[in-house]
């Protein structure tokens, strides 16, 4: 079923065309990406979609009935309730029908109402109606889905006020509302930021399994080669539609390009040999007809455009002053936090002159705060670090707290670099885009992407040997991420970060070190090896705990060494089977009778004897009842 159409879609910022003939098409279970430069228009297009903002062309074709849920970036849950009591707020209709059941459960238990046939028959069918209708809508589950999303998000603590959470806590709080709210379309405008590696994943399975179609702006190549089906480019104004994932829409447009340009320079070499033979042809008599045969089909040809390419992107590399010795870091026994309040303490490592080191781990770890330690922004707990010999330390700030100057961008570079020239300057900046009369805007004023460049063409000029980059990627856009990944892999000094995009962990690292409160652990290899290695680590302690289990258990039945004893573990073993049979049959019994008593309320004869009806729906509760019971005990006895 099509849920959405946009058809030849237009937009203006004043003068300044943004958007031009987009197309695009939304049917059930779409997984759908857009994918562009930062400040190609895809937000702008989420938000025009999704009726946040106007249009200047074309048209949005949708069914009155179809809905659509919307989470801008950054979107943070402001509310005065706790987490729990907010998010009960997406299923009020389902509470007040609720409380209606109740309510005509309680006339139907009245006498005076049984009494009256007529209206007891009325209340009956509006109740059977309500619970039917509550039922498929989830009423029965929505305090289990509720619970299912907030676990899968990283809430514990239900009872919590929002007013009291961070900005990022409050950014999952609105992707969990806007998840149980179910729109027929769910449009996400960088659902990712804010989620440590764990969350992403729950999201990734979450999505995959969701019911309706779905519209993302992310830049985490790895989280849309697990989620999408379908990628829409944005470039140059234009939309472009690509099947498959995001590896798939790399390849496909490499293709088509490698496609179009082949046919290109063909075209192009054919009307070079046209143009040849009509210029030495057509002056003789004996060729002039041939040649004006020639200049008909020349003039009737219809030439291709050359192919664009890529749009510009940054082109930079990291080079180091000089070389560090072969032990950089040295790590041992160490705490880091702040205000005396440890966050994670026994931490141990080395990092040796060449490694790329990625520290992994959930949200509030301690994996900023440990690099801050590290270049001595903060103090440490407990512990020692060493570092190395010719060590220069180059560090990447997440939040870029430090461009927050009133100074141009120009000023910004040459203001720690004084000694270069304002063009040396300037084509340093213009390696990170900053081209024209960007060089001249005010660095406070900057996009987020904007920052991310401007922090990276200083630390690119610092030419450290020991690079430590929290969050390098986020505000990069995907080709700009690709650069920078580039850059790092040919960079001849060593490499620790943070980063919560796997796909980019898995190109840089060579080495990955999982934090926890209680201390790290190393692991040889980039990100799928670090998961592989967990899970092979979790099901060899599964394995373990089997093993001691059943080696205890052994050693139990060895020191039963008394006769009685064992005698009396075998009877209790064999009325434990017996009990389990009886069990196992009578909850076969059970489930046939229930199933026997639906049918029945389901035969109108039966349904309009309201003494019947209400005969069966006793004995169906009863037998419900001992059924549920009976499943309790049959997984004690079952254990």
């Amino acid at each position: 079923m099509i849920l959405l159409q946009v058809n030849q879609l237009q937009k203006y910022y004043g003068a300044d065309l943004i958007l031009s003939n987009i197309k695009l098409e939304l049917q059930t279970r779409d997984r759908v990406a857009l994918v562009g430069r930062n400040g190609a228009g895809k937000s702008t297009l989420l938000k025009i979609i999704a009726g946040h903002l106007s249009h200047d062309g074309g048209e949005i074709i949708k069914p009155k009935d179809v809905t659509i849920g919307y989470l801008a970036q950054n979107t943070g849950l402001e509310s005065n309730l706790s987490i729990w009591d907010e998010m009960l707020t997406v299923f009020e209709p389902l509470q007040q029908m609720e409380k209606t059941l109740r309510r005509l459960e309680q006339q139907m238990a009245d006498p005076a109402i049984f009494e009256d046939n007529n209206k007891y028959e009325r209340i009956l069918k509006e109740y059977d109606q309500l619970q039917v209708k509550f039922k498929e809508q989830g009423g029965y589950q929505f305090e289990a889905d509720i619970r299912s999303v907030l676990s899968g998000l990283n809430f514990r603590d239900h009872t919590l006020m929002i007013a009291s959470l961070s900005g990022g806590q409050k950014t999952r709080l609105a992707l969990g509302k806007l998840l149980l709210t179910k729109p027929d379309i769910l449009i996400l405008d960088e659902p990712t930021n804010h989620l440590d590696i764990d969350t992403l994943s729950w999201l990734e399975q979450y999505l995959q399994g969701y019911d309706g179609a779905i519209l993302i702006v992310s830049h985490d190549r790895y989280f849309l080669d697990k989620v999408v089906t379908q990628v829409y480019e944005v470039s140059r104004k234009q939309i472009q539609r690509f099947t498959g994932n995001y590896s798939a829409y790399l390849d496909q447009k490499a293709a088509n390009y490698e496609r179009d340009m082949k046919l290109y320079e063909k075209q192009q070499q054919e009307v070079a040999d046209l143009q040849d033979f009509i210029q030495r042809n057509l002056a003789r008599a004996s060729t002039t007809k041939r040649a004006q045969s020639r200049r008909k089909k020349l003039e009737k040809m219809e030439l291709m455009d050359r192919p664009l390419g890529d749009e510009k992107s940054a082109a930079f590399s990291f080079e180091i002053e000089k070389q560090s010795g072969n032990d950089v870091l040295t790590v041992e026994s160490l705490a880091v936090g702040y205000e005396g309040r440890k966050v994670s303490e026994d931490i141990l490592f080395r990092a040796y002159r060449g490694e790329s080191i990625a520290l992994v781990g959930p949200n509030g770890i301690g994996k900023s705060t440990l690099l801050k330690t590290i270049i001595k922004r903060l103090p440490a707990l407990a512990g020692t670090i060493r570092y190395g010999t010719n060590l220069a330390i180059g560090y990447y700030d997440q939040e870029q707290a430090e461009l927050t100057s009133n100074k141009r961008v120009l000023n910004e570079l040459w203001d720690e670099y004084p000694l270069k020239s304002e063009k040396e300057i300037r084509t340093v900046l213009g390696n990170f885009l900053f081209s024209g009369d960007d060089v001249l805007k005010i660095v406070s004023t900057l996009s987020g992407g904007e920052k991310a460049r401007l922090a990276l063409a200083k630390l690119m000029l610092q030419k450290a040997n020991l690079l430590i980059l929290d969050e390098p990627t986020n505000h990069l856009d995907l080709d700009s991420k690709e650069v920078l990944e580039n850059a790092l892999i040919d960079y001849p000094g060593t490499i620790l970060f943070v980063s919560h995009d796997r796909y980019f962990i898995n190109r840089i690292a060579t080495k990955v070190l999982e934090l926890s409160p209680n201390g790290s652990l190393e692991y040889l290899g980039d990100y799928d090896y670090y998961v592989d290695k967990k899970l092979e680590q979790e099901e060899l302690a599964a394995l373990a705990q089997a093993a001691s289990i059943k080696k205890s258990n052994d050693k139990e039945t060895v020191d039963k060494n008394s006769y009685q004893q064992d005698k009396e573990s075998k009877k209790i073993e064999r009325q434990r089977k017996r009990r389990l049979e009886e069990v196992e049959q009578r909850i076969e019994e059970l489930e046939e009778q229930i199933q026997e008593f639906e049918q029945q309320l389901c035969d109108p004869d039966v349904f309009q004897d309201h003494e019947k009806v209400i005969t069966i729906n006793v004995q169906n509760e009863k037998a419900k009842a001992e059924l549920e019971q009976l499943m309790d005990e049959w997984a004690a006895l079952a254990e």
